[in-house]
């Protein structure tokens, strides 16, 4: 793992910078953010949203939302729709600028009919795996398609027919005439155009040849007037292809800046394998709060700002490497610690009756909202004389180092009492089921007037005065730094990844949590699921822990 170079002038707003001084582009600083509507976006996808909108901020330019839709096979409109609003979510806003490869299919065959024109394509008649076949190696050229040289009117008779269905799918394709020998293979002969007799969720039935990528991508760029085309490195090799077609057409020609993406560790990052853990019900869809999705993270409990902030410090590099899932984590921590109120919830309880507490219905007890923001104030919380802590607070016999709760142990209740045990309750088959303890009035706030100190406090709510809630715990997906690692990354999902907790128990303030991502104290950060919680059925996720309990693993394994 490696830590990012945090330049606050990244190298591709030194490029930037460099062309504006220079007068190129007229000093304009136009970008767009390119996602193609084939699944939901990942917290990758979120480092290129910040980039794109966030240069285009910086320099007081635009940038555009732009849908690569040239694959019918893949794309649906459900993926539009969640494109859209994770960018919303994010904070930006491409204005009017909302545009969509379909928009430009009838310019994109235009323009291929002028490369027939000028002998620099052609109708192809080999099959995907003949082509493949015949496509070289690094270290052997290519060998020419025998349907190379026929002529330009043949061509572009054949090309129309395409268009007008007179093919199968792919029974033929239109491929640019470059150089089968060239040292790149993206130049030998790619094809631009496939027939493919399949619907379109825009344009319907109206085609039957579809674009490939490589063909509409840097056209789009161009049509769009876009500056700074801002890719990742895996593009870096196509980057000449596009200008071959860009020269050969002799057209406004933007600039390819090439960084890269981002790779967190214990996550992947591939759209075909979260959509196969989707299709296969590995997840709970592609908002499920273990996926490195946007609507995932947004389920789970992550804030905009929280996104925001890690995709900034993370910065902008040329060299890949794997950024610790933890720092994603701290930057939701840092966040959520100065804006999320404090309460208490009981995940695992146990009851707790407090012998000597008198025989009334409750006390009212002050609690601080969040002690990051003095000026969010107090909130009133009631005690009885039954109450929950959380079962792991407590152990019959404790060893020396264990601070909670035990027998003649003596601990403080948050913001109320010191309690002591004196027994416990059990049932038949020898499990607690009580505990039973005293408290001493004097301490009431937490602090005793004779001065003895106690090392536990324990966060608690009131039997009579509580709320039923499903707790949901959820954990890293995978159990592996890198999940691909063995080559098959579903061995290495984490099967402890998700825990249900259904009898919890939340204190009365939460029973009208408005979607807001609380601190349930020592337990970590929670908000109200988006999918599956009602009013009669609170289901709360936890967003992250309080610390980074995966580190502690790791140093324990260490030790």
């Amino acid at each position: 793992m490696s830590r990012e170079n945090t330049d606050p002038l990244n190298f591709i707003q030194k490029i930037i910078n460099q062309d504006n001084k220079s007068g190129k582009y007229n000093k304009r600083v136009h970008t767009r953010f390119p996602p193609e509507p084939n699944g939901y976006l990942h917290i990758g996808h979120a480092k290129s949203i910040c980039l794109n909108f966030g240069i285009a901020e910086k320099y007081n330019g635009k940038c555009n939302l732009r849908f690569d839709d040239t694959n019918p096979l893949k794309e649906e409109k459900e993926y539009v729709n969640s494109i859209i609003e994770d960018v919303k979510w994010l904070g930006f806003d491409w204005e009017d600028r909302k545009y969509y490869a379909s928009d430009y299919f009838e310019k994109l065959y235009t323009y291929a009919l002028q490369l027939i024109s000028k002998g620099k394509a052609y109708v192809c008649d080999l099959s995907p795996e003949e082509m493949r076949n015949q496509r070289g190696t690094l270290k052997h050229p290519g060998k020419a398609s025998p349907f190379r040289n026929r002529s330009i009117d043949e061509n572009i008779g054949l090309f129309k027919g395409m268009r007008a269905g007179k093919f199968k799918d792919s029974e033929k394709t239109l491929r640019a005439r470059i150089d089968m020998s060239h040292s790149n293979i993206n130049m030998r002969d790619p094809v631009m155009y496939r027939v493919l007799n399949a619907p379109h969720h825009r344009t319907g039935n109206d085609w039957c040849i579809y674009p490939m990528y490589d063909w509409a991508h840097g056209l789009e760029d161009s049509i769009e007037k876009i500056t700074h085309s801002i890719c990742t490195l895996e593009f870096e090799d196509h980057r000449l292809l596009y200008e071959w077609y860009l020269n050969a057409l002799e057209l406004y020609q933007p600039q390819q800046i090439e960084f890269a993406r981002l790779n967190l560790s214990y996550t992947i990052m591939s759209k075909r394998k979260l959509k196969f853990l989707v299709d296969n019900q590995f997840v709970d869809g592609w908002d499920d709060p273990r996926m490195p999705t946007i609507s995932g993270l947004r389920r789970r409990g992550y804030t905009k700002n929280a996104v925001r902030n890690f995709a900034e410090e993370v910065g902008i590099t040329k060299r890949d490497s794997i950024i610790d899932a933890v720092r994603l984590e701290n930057a939701l921590r840092s966040d959520l610690n100065k804006r999320a109120p404090r309460a208490f919830a009981v995940i695992d309880p146990i009851k707790v009756v407090i012998t000597n507490f008198p025989d009334i219905e409750f006390e009212t007890l002050q609690a601080t909202n969040n002690p990051e923001k003095p000026s969010e104030g107090k909130r009133d919380i009631l005690i009885t004389k039954e109450i929950y802590i959380e079962r792991s607070d407590f152990i019959e016999n404790p060893p020396k180092k264990f601070f909670r709760l035990g027998l003649e142990r003596e601990v403080r209740l948050r913001f109320a009492y010191f309690i002591k045990c004196h027994s416990v309750l059990k049932n038949k088959d020898g499990e607690i089921k009580e505990i039973h303890c005293t408290y001493d009035p004097q301490t009431k706030g937490g602090s005793a007037p004779d001065g003895r100190k106690v090392k536990g406090t324990i966060h608690w709510v009131s039997v009579d005065h509580s709320i039923n809630a499903e707790i949901r715990l959820y954990d890293r997906l995978f159990n592996k730094v890198n999940p691909n690692e063995g080559g098959d990354y579903i061995k290495n999902i984490n099967q402890n990844s998700f825990k249900v907790y259904k009898n919890a128990k939340l204190e009365l303030s939460l029973k009208s949590p408005h979607n807001k991502v609380y601190q349930f104290e020592r337990n970590g950060y929670f908000i109200q699921d988006s999918k599956y919680s009602k009013s009669n059925r609170l289901i709360f996720n936890r967003a992250v822990s309080l610390r980074d309990s995966w580190a502690k693993i790791l140093a324990n394994k260490n030790k």
